[in-house]
């Protein structure tokens, strides 16, 4: 079951806590990335919408301003591999609020599922790892000097349950995510100088389009139904259960919080208790 964006504006009443701030965020046309714009603009946050379906980054924009009229949204077309699209993104960023306060980086790919290494593509290979991590680096770069001029900011990446243990069959994905991690924590390194705070958050199997696809193809590989996929996963977890985009948003939100100001560096595991 994916969650709606009108189940997540009906779960929590808006807020201030956020007034202010800026907040980009890739791959924010929909899944996880609407889900994480829907939170912070409750909260208050002026959000930039940052994919690169320009019309589902309008449509979206629409509901966050329809629903939380006190801040504004912009929709700038971005790939985050594209280093031009990148710096065009910072550039109207700052022109339009002056800076940026919150970046998060949740436009990402899956690679191949169900295949061994020996039977991945050498491209498919690459691709997973440019999306996940050259994309991901390259808004990085381009957002930091603003967060150094403020001295303040806070960047979210997301990682994955696939970058803290080994994944059978997701060689590239799970390359790539830990890879996220790694960059993450070099980041923290070099920016807490600057009061800005680098962390990640790992969700394991999240409700969504992407993970009916990776469902689907584990059924028709393994010969067995959709529905006993789901269940093998979920029986992996400590409360028996996938998780929602809204979990996601919400750790993201507390990483961007006050209450967040001295954790930098590390991982928000949101697994229903699969690393455990």
């Amino acid at each position: 079951m994916t969650i709606s964006s009108q189940s997540l504006l009906d779960s929590a009443a808006p807020t201030s806590a956020l007034s202010g701030k800026v907040a980009v965020v890739t791959g924010a046309a929909k899944g996880l990335g609407a889900a994480i714009t829907l939170d912070l603009a409750r909260q208050g946050a002026d959000v930039v919408l940052a994919a690169r379906d320009e019309d589902a980054l309008h449509r979206h924009a629409s509901v966050l301003d329809e629903e939380f009229g006190h801040r504004s949204s912009l929709v700038v077309r971005t790939d985050v591999l594209s280093e031009n699209d990148v710096q065009q993104l910072a550039k109207e960023t700052v022109n339009r609020f002056g800076g940026i306060d919150i970046l998060v980086n949740s436009a990402g790919g899956t690679g191949p599922i169900e295949t061994p290494a020996q039977n991945v593509e050498v491209e498919a290979f690459r691709q997973i790892m440019e999306l996940n991590v050259l994309g991901t680096f390259i808004v990085c770069k381009y957002a930091i000097p603003s967060m150094i001029e403020r001295r303040d900011g806070r960047i979210v990446n997301i990682s994955g349950t696939s970058g803290l243990r080994g994944y059978i069959n997701r060689a590239g994905y799970s390359s790539s995510k830990w890879a996220v991690r790694g960059l993450t924590r070099t980041l923290a390194l070099e920016l807490g100088q600057y009061g800005i705070t680098v962390n990640a958050v790992c969700p394991n199997v999240t409700h969504g389009d992407r993970m009916t696809k990776i469902v689907d193809t584990k059924a028709a590989t393994l010969g067995l139904t959709p529905e006993e996929v789901y269940d093998d996963f979920a029986s992996q977890t400590a409360l028996g259960r996938f998780i929602d985009s809204a979990d996601i948003a919400a750790a993201v939100s507390f990483l961007v919080s006050s209450g967040a100001r001295n954790i930098t560096g590390h991982d928000i595991v949101v697994d229903a208790g699969w690393d455990v």
